[in-house]
């Protein structure tokens, strides 16, 4: 490789087969690169005679007073950007940062790009909050990387044993149980899960395990059958009600793993001529500001968005402090509407 004219750290990023905060961090003699790669950076700059801005690197070690909130493209069939749950997220993470003295920089990343770039070496921000990430299991690799990246970041998710990072999620396992339990009480006994009962969606995943115990605590047995898989849109949920019915399941009432997809599913209920909650009670999880609206108006689990953004903020600030910081799952609340009682 020529270099014409100065050395630069992406010179040796490139020559080292490592990115270029890699390359800043070893040059910093950052504990977060290994020996060895530290020992083939160093000797790569002593090769080319690079020498470190002290100006520019004392900037950039200084604190920008700056947060980022980072929101990822949701990939759903129907086009929609983002899950209108965390636009209530949005202003309590800005009121908490707002406390705390901070300016938040909100981006919008599509799942896609390389969402994973520093944004702390570029001295954009002093760390990120994620809101969003689509299916886990495509996601895991690069929450990983920022982690060995040495980035300050916290996520809003489940709050589940050996994940990367900090995560700050509600108790979805408890939310699943409390309105399964609901429904039992109403005297509803085969009950639809519209949801992803899997990994790749922690979240609904856990909601799915609440609903199972609570059916299994009732004596009753938790049929496969009656668990169709759905993302969080109202198109989703309209889908996945239409195939249960299509298949000719009989159930009295669905439990949704989100207000989006409970929506789609009494869409489908009338479309079919069945009544809400007569024939079918329908529950959701979330609380957004259309379960209220909608009819009838939606019995559903709402999540604390206030003390979420409280605590992703503080658990940030915390972690930028260089403290020890662990994940936590904040309460739940039932709501009781008309969907669920007749």
């Amino acid at each position: 490789m020529v270099i014409k004219g100065k050395a630069t750290s992406l010179d040796i990023a490139h020559m080292a087969g490592v990115s270029q905060p890699t390359v800043s961090r070893a040059l910093r003699g950052s504990p977060m690169v290994n020996a060895e790669t530290r020992k083939r950076i160093l000797e790569i700059a002593r090769q080319l005679n690079y020498k470190v801005d002290k100006n520019a690197s004392s900037l950039r070690c200084q604190q920008s007073g700056t947060l980022a909130l980072l929101f990822f493209e949701d990939p759903t069939p129907d086009d929609s950007l983002i899950n209108p749950f965390f636009h209530s997220m949005l202003g309590s993470i800005t009121r908490a940062c707002a406390l705390k003295g901070y300016d938040l920089l909100v981006s919008f990343q599509q799942l896609s790009s390389d969402w994973h770039a520093d944004f702390e070496d570029s001295n954009k921000a002093d760390g990120i909050i994620l809101l969003g990430y689509g299916d886990y299991h495509e996601s895991v690799e690069r929450l990983q990387r920022l982690v060995e990246q040495g980035t300050h970041f916290v996520r809003w998710g489940a709050a589940l044993p050996g994940q990367p990072g900090v995560s700050i999620g509600s108790d979805n396992f408890q939310g699943g149980f409390d309105i399964t339990t609901h429904l039992l009480d109403r005297g509803r006994r085969r009950i639809a899960f519209l949801g992803h009962a899997s990994s790749h969606y922690p979240e609904f995943e856990e909601r799915y395990r609440g609903h199972a115990q609570a059916l299994r605590a009732r004596g009753l047995a938790v049929e496969p059958a009656l668990q169709h898989d759905a993302i969080t849109t109202e198109e989703s949920g309209h889908a996945a009600c239409h195939a249960l019915l299509a298949g000719g399941e009989r159930f009295d009432a669905v439990c949704a793993a989100s207000d989006l997809i409970a929506i789609g599913a009494m869409r489908a209920l009338r479309e079919h001529g069945l009544n809400v909650p007569q024939d079918v009670a329908v529950t959701g999880f979330d609380d957004i500001p259309l379960a209220a609206s909608v009819s009838p108006p939606l019995t559903t689990v709402q999540q604390d968005t206030r003390q979420a953004g409280q605590l992703l903020v503080d658990r940030l600030l915390a972690l930028i402090a260089g403290e020890t910081v662990d994940g936590i799952s904040i309460p739940v609340k039932l709501v009781v509407r008309e969907s669920s009682w007749p």
